[in-house]
């Protein structure tokens, strides 16, 4: 399989103040697309950002603190921050077919796999 499916790696230090964090994210192939499904809970809909630019495809979801403002903690397990992930393309996706839904605090992106890229069996010899 040539498709590159690799985290990318741009060494860059975010420039916003806040705590920072990289949802678990699983990703699935089959013959028509690749599904990305990540965690991205606490993150409302309007405030998650998806974008495709240079073959680079970047999810990046806000936090409001305004609502754990008032509140002392006892006790925490849940970390508090906002999500950012990117994941560079290969030329074998349709960037313009990529779609997106949330559910349940699940970020589900559905990159559809052109049609000049079936798949196929590669011989061993």
């Amino acid at each position: 399989d040539n498709l590159e499916k690799r985290e990318l790696e741009t060494g860059q230090e975010k420039t916003v103040p806040g705590k920072h964090y990289v949802p678990c994210t699983d990703i699935f192939e089959n013959d028509q697309a690749l599904v990305v499904v990540m965690e991205v809970q606490g993150v409302d809909r309007s405030d998650t950002s998806i974008n495709v630019e240079n073959n680079v495809l970047s999810v990046d979801g806000r936090i409001s603190h305004s609502t754990y403002d008032a509140l002392s903690p006892v006790y925490t397990e849940y970390n508090i921050g906002h999500y950012s992930r990117s994941f560079t393309l290969s030329n074998e996706i349709d960037q313009e077919g990529i779609t997106a839904r949330v559910d349940d605090g699940v970020l589900t992106l559905v990159l559809p796999k052109t049609k000049d890229a079936p798949p196929r069996q590669i011989e061993i010899s």
